[in-house]
């Protein structure tokens, strides 16, 4: 099953795109979701029709839906969320606004991710398409379920026997958490670690949507690379209402400014492809206008080709050690930070970071050094005499 998403900076058309792209991938014959993550509804607006949290037939071969935040959250974090709104209570406060704040801020569109799983592992579908959260939300999206998996792994335990231990004297003074709330927790993890498998899959990519504006191409610059630190494939960039050339001096300013970004983009994106979408005279609304647009957007090729091959991460030996390749396109040395705990390689890039859980050889060594070359990140890493035995 193909898994595409698609993302951009809010306002250039990342929603209009992936509508289109599900159109054209039902009028090939693909049995095709379409489903949106971003609380804005925007994908409603796009189709022309009302929408709910179950898929909707949209037209032949075509399913839509508005994932339910809402619903996602009660299912997975209301056992949680029962305990800390107690705890509150317990101190004081007022159940009104205790039930306020044990919502979590966000958790709501990353919880709606575990909706893509269950659609997705229904076997429905040949394609499901996501339209998701403007780049911000959905780099914080995306981060959590590796960031889960270092918490339920690395401090989940610890916690745990510790309140088994003091259960009995803390009970009659505070609002203690049964097994039901760690397990509330370990099921979240277990999904989202799921959701992660899924997400990064060889059959699911990411597609970048932007306008070829100075501000526009900088963020998806930065998100090229956000996503490769965490492990994402991105297969491609759509460059959207990119203008005709015109005799008006006016607008031909304005085109020769996008000509230098899309050279830029082109350029620094490279061997990923850059498809270009016109400005059209009119916002296609409804399945026609939308085929219509993926029609003039990907001409020929294949919607759902996955055109990058390249290995995410990869470990090879040396006469000296070992060496770790993470792609990071476009990624410049003084961004990326380095450090080391325990057995996890904390790599920070841009102020986006990620815990890689190293394999049993490098737990081992001691990291000797780093570089960039060529858009990856290359990390050396030595035996340490004291802890690597030869087989």
């Amino acid at each position: 099953m193909r898994v595409l998403l698609f993302t951009g900076k809010g306002g250039v058309g990342k929603t209009t795109t992936a509508a289109a792209t599900a159109v054209l991938a039902a009028r090939r014959g693909l049995k095709t979701l379409v489903l949106s993550t971003d609380p804005a509804h925007s994908l409603a607006d796009a189709l022309g029709l009302e929408l709910g949290p179950e898929p909707s037939l949209v037209a032949d071969g075509l399913l839509a839906m508005q994932v339910d935040g809402q619903r996602a959250f009660e299912r997975s974090w209301r056992d949680v969320q029962d305990y800390l709104r107690s705890v509150l209570e317990r101190a004081g406060v007022d159940a009104l606004q205790a039930d306020e704040l044990t919502v979590l801020p966000g958790a709501e569109e990353v919880l709606a991710l575990l909706e893509l799983r269950r659609q997705a592992a229904s076997g429905l579908y040949d394609v499901v398409v996501v339209d998701c959260a403007p780049t911000g939300e959905t780099l914080r999206l995306l981060a959590l379920p590796e960031a889960l998996r270092w918490y339920v792994e690395k401090v989940f335990p610890g916690q745990r026997r510790v309140m088994k231990a003091v259960r009995p004297l803390l009970a009659r003074v505070a609002a203690v958490p049964e097994d039901g709330v760690f397990e509330a927790v370990a099921r979240l993890h277990g999904e989202l670690t799921e959701v992660r498998d899924l997400l990064t899959a060889p059959t699911t990519s990411v597609r970048l949507v932007l306008t070829p504006e100075a501000v526009v191409v900088a963020e998806a610059r930065r998100t090229l690379t956000s996503l490769a630190l965490y492990g994402y494939r991105v297969d491609g960039l759509v460059a959207n209402r990119v203008l005709p050339s015109s005799d008006d001096p006016w607008v031909a300013g304005w085109v020769e400014a996008q000509a230098t970004q899309l050279e830029g983009i082109r350029r620094d994106a490279a061997p990923l492809p850059v498809l270009v979408a016109p400005y059209a005279a009119a916002e296609p609304v409804g399945p026609d206008k939308l085929l219509d647009f993926a029609t003039r957007l990907y001409g020929v090729t294949d919607p759902l080709d996955v055109v990058s091959t390249e290995e995410l991460m990869s470990v090879s030996r040396d006469a000296d050690g070992f060496l770790l390749s993470l792609s990071l396109p476009l990624a410049r040395l003084s961004e990326v930070d380095l450090a080391r705990s325990g057995d996890d390689l904390v790599v920070t890039v841009a102020g986006h970071r990620r815990l890689l859980a190293l394999p049993s050889a490098l737990r081992r060594c001691d990291v000797a050094g780093a570089r960039l070359v060529d858009g990856r990140l290359v990390v050396r890493f030595e035996p340490d005499p004291l802890l690597w035995r030869q087989p």
